[in-house]
């Protein structure tokens, strides 16, 4: 009876463990399938390699991360927490210098109208800044802190699920379907708590909240004259100036 005290923690970092590494993994998957079936290559412009090596060093931390929690590796796991801050800062600025530049040379995928792609994808970044700002916050909370450190996970999971997914049959509403799926996620997590501790945790209906909320207003805010505002400013001075945001860009074939 001594050590069932532990057995309950010891069970939780084993499904968080699992829970990121899994989404990791279709992560990667989504990718690698892109560049199997050459639908991208290495010859893309400096800003989106640099975004690439960012964003999966940021997986891969918090991969890591996880998998020291659940071994026991305390001490590294907090020094990697701390690298992932700033991981996380860099990955704010360089997520929407991506997306601009692609509205602004016209390489918005042609399933995505560039006037909502260009609020959508800083949204979601958004979001998944403040679930993980949260998270680091309540980094001494065991409760807290991996549920919504998988949160932020969950807003990100976009560019994943959307190089799997049949995008073109998912229009008008592609980004919200590619993005809203990994929905799955907290929910497996509700349905968790539920059978383990009795009651879902209140952090994953926060990380639905702010999936939900951050489409949702990104969707409004794009067919909208302020929506039109900031597409004409991030695309001022280039090819795609003075283009209709809300039309489909042609398809390559």
């Amino acid at each position: 009876m001594t050590t069932t005290p532990d057995l309950a923690p010891a069970r939780e970092r084993a499904f968080f463990r699992t829970t990121i590494t899994a989404m990791a993994v279709i992560l990667v998957a989504g990718f690698v399938l892109q560049l199997v079936m050459g639908r991208s290559s290495f010859g893309a412009p400096l800003v989106v390699h640099l975004h690439a090596v960012v964003f999966m060093g940021w997986v891969a931390i918090l991969v890591s991360q996880a998998w020291l929690a659940a071994g026991g590796g305390v001490k590294l796991h907090r020094t990697l927490g701390a690298v992932a801050v700033v991981w996380m800062l860099a990955m704010l600025v360089l997520g929407p210098l991506v997306t601009f530049a692609a509205a602004r040379a016209g390489r918005v995928p042609f399933f995505f109208q560039p006037q909502h792609f260009v609020l959508a994808n800083p949204a979601t970044m958004l979001g998944a800044f403040g679930l993980f700002v949260a998270a680091v916050i309540l980094r001494k909370n065991r409760d807290w802190h991996p549920r919504l450190q998988i949160g932020a996970f969950t807003l990100l999971m976009g560019p994943g699920f959307g190089r799997i997914l049949p995008m073109p049959f998912l229009k008008p509403f592609a980004f919200e379907i590619a993005t809203g799926v990994a929905v799955i996620v907290p929910l497996i997590g509700i349905v968790r708590d539920w059978r383990v501790r009795g009651r879902p945790h209140p952090a994953w209906l926060w990380t639905i909240a702010v999936l939900v909320g951050t489409l949702v207003l990104s969707r409004i805010l794009a067919d909208s004259p302020v929506g039109a505002a900031i597409f004409a400013a991030v695309t001022a001075g280039s090819p795609a100036a003075h283009t209709d945001g809300l039309s489909y860009p042609n398809p390559p074939f």
